[in-house]
């Protein structure tokens, strides 16, 4: 495996801080606090957050920080970092294809999905990379 694992990974931690700035520009906060409302009083026993927008813009950017800084060890293809580019590449896939996914069901641009096709395409290549490491 050559540099290309290290180039994927930090681009995906750009196009995480690339998403996170659009949801926050698009208040994706309106979106996503009234559904877990709406969630928990459906399903009580799911332990899903509500968030205030500091704290939950706090805790992303301190995500895309503490993701960027394992860079040094992608570039070195830790196995550990293949395996951590599984989960990371997974969870960003996931939300990329939630947010088109719920713009198609609704019928409406989503906060978010601005970014998601980037998301998508970088959580790819980042999978696709570690695959072939």
């Amino acid at each position: 495996m050559d540099h290309q694992f290290g180039f994927a990974w930090i681009a995906l931690c750009a196009s995480l801080a690339i998403h996170v700035t659009d949801e926050a520009l698009t208040d994706f906060l309106s979106v996503y606090n009234p559904s877990v409302l709406a969630i928990r009083r459906r399903l009580p026993f799911l332990p899903l957050p509500t968030f205030k927008f500091g704290t939950w813009l706090g805790l992303l950017i301190l995500a895309v920080v503490a993701l960027s800084a394992l860079s040094p060890f992608a570039f070195r293809a830790a196995p550990w970092m293949v395996r951590l580019a599984y989960v990371f590449g997974a969870i960003m896939l996931a939300n990329g294809v939630g947010h088109v996914a719920s713009s198609i069901y609704l019928r409406r641009w989503m906060p978010g999905v601005y970014s998601s096709p980037l998301l998508l395409a970088i959580s790819i290549w980042l999978l696709l990379v570690a695959r072939a490491g």
